[in-house]
C-alpha cells in the first residue's frame, strides 16, 4: 500500500481483555437452561461470533431457543462482571498515540451490540479514542465470519479493502477479514489467546502477523 493503512480494530479480546469474563457468564446462564458446554466448546462456537449468531449455534446444537427474559438476565450479569473486572489491553493507549501521532486512521468493527462496545470502552477508558466511529454486527446482515462488517467499515471511512489493516484475536474475525480482501493481524496477547492448540487454530488460518503485545504496531503496520 502507498498509504497509510486505515486500522480496523475488533473490540473483544483486542482492546479489552473480556473474552474470559463473557465466556463464563455465558457458560453460566446457559447452564441455568440445562445446556452444560465447557471451555473449551465455549471458545470455539462463540469467540468473535454476534448475539444472534450465538443464539442460532444454540438452537441448531442444542435444540434450545433462548429468548429476551435470558438475553436480559445475561446482558445484565455480564455488564455486573464488566465493571468490576474489565481491564483494557496491556499496551493499547501507547499503541493508539503511536498510531494518532504518525497520522493513521482507525475505527473499531466489533461483532458486540453498540451499547456492550460503548460500555466496554468507556469502563477501560478507550471511549473518547473510538467514538465516532463504531461499527458493530448489529448494522450489518451477517455477521462474521461473514465479511459484511468490515467492509461496512471501509465503506464508512471511505477505504477501499486493500487500504485496510485489520486487528483481530478470533479465528471468526480474521476468516472475516480474509473474505473482505483485507490484511489481518492476529492479536495472540489477550488472557484467552495464549493456550498453544489457540494459537495453533489461529495459525492455520494464515493471518499476515501474528503478535503478543501492542507496542511496535506502528512499525509492523508501516510494513504492510
Amino acid at each position: 500500500m502507498s498509504a497509510k493503512p486505515l486500522i480496523i480494530f475488533d473490540c473483544d479480546g483486542v482492546l479489552v481483555d473480556s473474552e474470559p469474563i463473557s465466556l463464563a457468564v455465558l457458560r453460566e446462564a446457559l447452564a441455568t437452561e440445562g445446556i452444560s458446554i465447557c471451555d473449551e466448546d465455549a471458545r470455539r462456537l462463540f469467540l468473535g461470533r454476534s448475539l444472534a449468531t450465538m443464539l442460532a449455534i444454540v438452537k441448531d446444537d442444542y435444540g434450545a431457543t433462548l429468548g429476551d427474559g435470558f438475553l436480559e438476565g445475561l446482558r445484565r450479569e455480564l455488564y455486573a462482571r464488566f465493571r468490576a473486572e474489565l481491564k483494557p489491553t496491556h499496551g493499547i493507549a501507547a499503541a493508539w498515540a503511536e498510531l494518532e501521532a504518525s497520522g493513521y486512521d482507525f475505527c473499531v468493527a466489533s461483532s458486540s451490540q453498540p451499547e456492550r462496545i460503548r460500555l466496554s470502552l468507556e469502563i477501560a477508558g478507550l471511549l473518547p479514542r473510538f467514538e465516532p466511529p463504531i461499527f458493530s454486527a448489529s448494522m450489518v446482515e451477517n455477521g462474521k465470519p461473514a465479511p459484511d462488517l468490515f467492509l461496512f467499515a471501509a465503506g464508512r471511512m471511505n477505504r477501499q479493502p486493500e487500504e485496510c489493516l485489520v486487528i483481530e484475536d478470533s479465528a471468526a474475525g480474521i476468516a472475516a477479514a480474509k473474505a473482505a480482501g483485507m490484511r489481518v493481524f492476529a492479536y495472540l496477547g489477550a488472557t484467552h489467546a495464549r493456550s498453544p492448540d489457540y494459537r495453533e487454530q489461529i495459525a492455520a488460518l494464515h493471518p499476515d502477523l501474528m503478535f503478543d503485545a501492542m507496542d511496535n504496531l506502528v512499525q509492523r503496520a508501516a510494513k504492510v
